[in-house]
């Protein structure tokens, strides 16, 4: 048998029965003849704990800081399952990200791996011991502690799945697997048995947040099979794979919404004082990212402007970049709207079925929702409306193409 990569998140180990839980799961694994690896986050509201501290002793805490404050969560949870693991007879060990080998670009707070460094994994499975690692983290080449964003967890998982070779990665958390769509919200979404590569990247991209895209990407580009499943349960989760799936029929295979949407409208007098690429590359050097690009182009003299859609976390960032750079960018007016969301639908029969696009314009205005903003690609279509409408866009969206 080979090797297999288990991931459980804070919930799945946010007390001592759920840790004893997850260890009794490990050596399941281990005796069924695997050679196992265990990445865990930290305990349930542990991280938001630490935030909590922080805040109350400065709200502007330096990033490095902040990252080596977090990064401790995860190694509560690593020392406390290995010992749950040889209490039940089993020989384990516990590393951290940076005694992993997760080598990662120093940006704090959301840095990307950059390559994995297996020694030490390696050895601990060579020597029949089943290994802990503490997700979200890593180490830079200049030996700084880093953190790897939010579902850092997943994406420390099927990194180290394809870095050891690894036959599978079972994301193992409170769902028993992907749905059509969130399930607390949409009543009639229903869990798939099995769902491409693709399609999973665009629905994590977009809001559904069983998994994080960059873990999605990982799975991609490896071919790693990727399962979500639930923990402590034996219910079969949902396989994350290349295409040829069996469930091919549906057109419309999930709807995805994300809150919490802001919008900036940059105006220029004329389109010759345009200069849309100054102001997408200072955003990308403060590390700004940017969602839905809308460019619109008046007259050949007249005024002009560019909207963009991004998280309202990131909006006062944003304009303080703008309004900074100005001159450069030489726009004449900012406007910015906040309170909006963004609703998709994603599915790769939208490539061969036209239609779809109008189909979901027409159902979202006749509910009466207005929409911002449309985004699309080859399998999906996105539409920014306001936030108090998210939740019945996506309902009728779901139940229009019949998820």
């Amino acid at each position: 048998m080979g090797k297999v990569v288990l991931k459980f998140g804070g919930t799945s180990v946010g007390d001592v029965a759920k840790i004893k839980a997850t260890a009794e799961q490990a050596i399941r694994e281990k005796e069924k003849g695997h050679e196992v690896v265990v990445v865990v986050s930290a305990m349930g509201k542990s991280t938001d704990h630490l935030v909590n501290l922080a805040e109350q002793i400065n709200p502007k805490a330096p990033s490095r800081e902040m990252d080596m404050l977090l990064s401790t969560g995860e190694q509560v949870t690593i020392a406390l399952l290995a010992m749950a693991i040889e209490h039940e007879g089993h020989a384990a060990i516990s590393y951290t990200g940076w005694q992993a080998g997760l080598v990662t670009e120093e940006i704090h707070g959301n840095a990307r791996i950059q390559n994995i460094l297996t020694t030490n994994v390696g050895k601990a499975l060579d020597q029949g011991k089943i290994v802990v690692v503490a997700g979200f983290q890593g180490l830079s080449e200049n030996g700084e502690i880093t953190t790897l964003g939010r579902g850092g967890s997943d994406t420390t998982a099927v990194a180290l799945a394809a870095a050891l070779g690894a036959e599978k990665c079972s994301i193992c958390t409170d769902v028993v697997g992907v749905y059509t769509s969130d399930p607390r919200y949409i009543s009639e979404a229903r869990k798939l048995a099995e769902i491409d590569y693709d399609e999973m990247l665009e629905l994590a991209n977009l809001g559904a947040g069983v998994l994080h895209p960059r873990a999605v990407e990982y799975a991609k580009n490896f071919n790693i099979p990727l399962e979500v499943r639930g923990a402590h349960v034996v219910e079969v989760g949902t396989m994350i794979k290349e295409g040829n799936l069996l469930e091919t029929k549906q057109i419309v295979r999930g709807v995805a919404f994300d809150d919490k949407i802001a919008r900036i409208r940059v105006s220029f007098k004329s389109v010759d004082k345009m200069n849309v690429a100054c102001i997408f590359t200072k955003l990308a050097e403060e590390h700004v990212n940017v969602d839905i690009i809308v460019q619109s182009i008046g007259e050949e003299a007249g005024p002009s402007a560019v909207s963009f859609s991004l998280k309202e976390a990131d909006l006062e960032e944003a304009l303080r970049v703008l309004e900074q750079n100005k001159a450069a960018i030489g726009y004449h007016d900012l406007v910015t709207e906040s309170g909006l969301a963004k609703v998709s639908i994603v599915g790769s029969g939208m490539v061969s079925n036209p239609g779809v696009a109008a189909q979901m314009f027409t159902v979202l205005r006749n509910a009466g929702i207005s929409v911002r903003m449309i985004s699309t690609s080859e399998i999906k279509v996105s539409v920014v409306v306001p936030e108090v409408k998210m939740l019945e866009a996506a309902e009728v969206c779901h139940q229009t193409f019949d998820v």
